[in-house]
């Protein structure tokens, strides 16, 4: 598979995957109002577009991310930060998850602040994203994190605690 076509195939399910995280908090917030036949069609509905569209969409993205990694070698600063803003949207997916298990049970409700915060924190994180990867800023890690990935710089820094170098 070329990496062109990988690449395709990443930025599409990170569209998918950004999408459907949007969309999640305004379905929670259409629970208020709704019981019985309706709060089943919304339940059925917003587990359908998590497990069956957000979730592989994510699954796919970061797959098909992992696997660019070591087709390009992209060993930058500027992705490491990439990484940890995935992990920070990785954290948003799992806690919607968990909020679809509680939110439609009985006397629940999603009020409009979580609502809010939860959206601009999205927004943000996937903002980030696109501005760190198509930006690429030149960044430089600090001396002393530099010197820590020397080879045997543990070692040096550590020398009681490794029972085997004495």
């Amino acid at each position: 598979m070329s990496v062109i076509l990988l690449k395709f195939v990443h930025i599409f399910a990170i569209a998918l995957w950004s999408v459907g995280l949007l969309c999640l908090p305004f379905l929670y917030l259409q629970r208020r109002k709704l019981v019985d036949t309706e709060l089943y069609r919304l339940h059925n509905f917003t587990r359908f577009l998590y497990i069956r569209f957000v979730s592989p969409a994510a699954f796919i993205a970061i797959a098909f991310g992992i696997a660019l990694i070591f087709m390009q070698e992209t060993f930058e600063p500027w992705f490491s930060v990439k990484l940890a803003l995935v992990g920070l949207l990785v954290i948003i997916h799992v806690m919607n998850g968990l909020m679809i298990l509680r939110l439609f049970e009985p006397g629940q409700s999603y009020p409009f602040w979580r609502f809010m915060t939860v959206t601009v924190l999205t927004i943000t994180v996937i903002a980030s994203i696109l501005v760190v990867v198509l930006g690429r800023p030149e960044w430089s890690a600090a001396g002393w994190i530099e010197e820590l990935f020397v080879p045997g710089a543990l070692g040096e820094m550590l020398p009681d605690f490794i029972a085997w170098w004495r």
